[in-house]
């Protein structure tokens, strides 16, 4: 089995331009620490609120960084099977070596649809390339089912993979079933991928992360661990992990004049923020994603000075790489200045 960490890279802006150099600098940082292939314009990097012209610039910009030194994979999904294979063309052109094509999102096809009508004219049109399907209805309100991706995998060999992000680990031991055992699942979630892999029925492969984006060198070491089958190791490394992995999705509740309500900072806002904090390339989201609010923001903090309290070495290659003191940087007000809402 092939041991897969790949990061799904944050887009970096400086004010409401794509920063270039920043792109750079974060490849440069997830190569010189183990991770195996780069995401380009997932979720996380944004690609929703990025026009096509970004778009491309992107994943031109990061597969020329990682030629040669890891896989490229471009995001590539759309909700219209037109544009898909445009920005597959492109990327394909750009030297991706891989597409990844999240499920049609509101037009809610059905999985009959997305095989026949979607995955399937991409796969035909690009068959030296590897399709990653991205099954997260969670965000689509569509899903790809275990038995479509089989056929998938039967008429198209280069489906052999897939990003689950259903939460739903009966699901993906249909898609084990189904799929037989030389298809490759990567998970989608960070704090799921040690159950993932670490269960037989499902035999995940490694995973396509958020939190690489901070903690590259910890994660791809999470994931060799559990491919190497040393569980008592792997197990330790996980819950000294498991602070940052809860933050992909921050969780909060917030006062408002007519009630509580609760407050939901979706990705990359949250590893954005940490990313800022940090002195990493970051750069705020771009809206409708703004800013956090103040609990958001200390639930953030909370959970990153005890990880780096009790486990320095996790974030000690973003202290060497960007040249920052990460004590400082986690303890210091002026580092977090106009990162949060003033209010709810």
């Amino acid at each position: 089995m092939r041991i897969e960490c790949c990061t799904a890279l944050i887009t970096p802006f400086i004010g409401d331009t794509v920063d270039v150099e920043g792109i750079e600098k974060l490849v440069s940082f997830q190569i010189q620490n183990g991770i195996t292939g780069v995401l380009a314009v997932g979720t996380t990097g944004e690609s929703p609120v990025l026009s096509w012209e970004e778009h491309h610039q992107v994943v031109q910009r990061i597969a020329a960084a990682v030629k040669g030194k890891c896989l490229c994979i471009a995001g590539a999904g759309s909700n219209n099977t037109q544009e898909a294979l445009e920005a597959s063309r492109s990327a394909v052109k750009m030297g991706a070596d891989a597409l990844l094509l999240v499920d049609p999102y509101y037009n809610g096809p059905s999985s009959l649809e997305i095989r026949r009508e979607y995955v399937a004219p991409v796969a035909a049109a690009f068959p030296d390339t590897r399709i990653i399907p991205y099954v997260i209805p969670g965000r689509t309100g569509a899903q790809l089912l275990p038995e479509d991706l089989a056929m998938l995998f039967k008429s198209h060999p280069n489906v052999f993979t897939v990003k689950e992000a259903t939460g739903n680990l009966e699901n993906m031991k249909r898609t084990r079933k189904c799929c037989g055992p030389d298809y490759t699942i990567l998970s989608g979630d960070d704090a799921m991928t040690f159950d993932m892999m670490t269960d037989p029925t499902i035999a995940a492969s490694g995973v396509i992360s958020v939190i690489t984006n901070v903690a590259p060198a910890a994660v791809s070491r999470l994931v060799r661990l559990l491919g190497e089958g040393k569980l008592e190791d792997a197990r330790k490394l996980k819950a000294a992990l498991d602070p940052l992995f809860d933050l992909v999705t921050v969780k909060t509740t917030e006062t408002t004049p007519y009630g509580d309500v609760m407050c939901r900072a979706r990705n990359p806002l949250a590893v954005k923020t940490l990313m800022a904090v940090l002195g990493m390339p970051s750069g705020p989201c771009r809206r409708p994603l703004g800013k956090m609010t103040q609990k958001g923001l200390e639930k953030v903090l909370t959970a990153v000075r005890a990880v780096h309290k009790a486990y320095p070495e996790v974030l000690q290659p973003v202290a060497e790489f960007f040249d920052v003191n990460i004590e400082e940087r986690l303890n210091t007000p002026i580092f977090v200045k106009g990162l949060t809402y003033e209010g709810y």
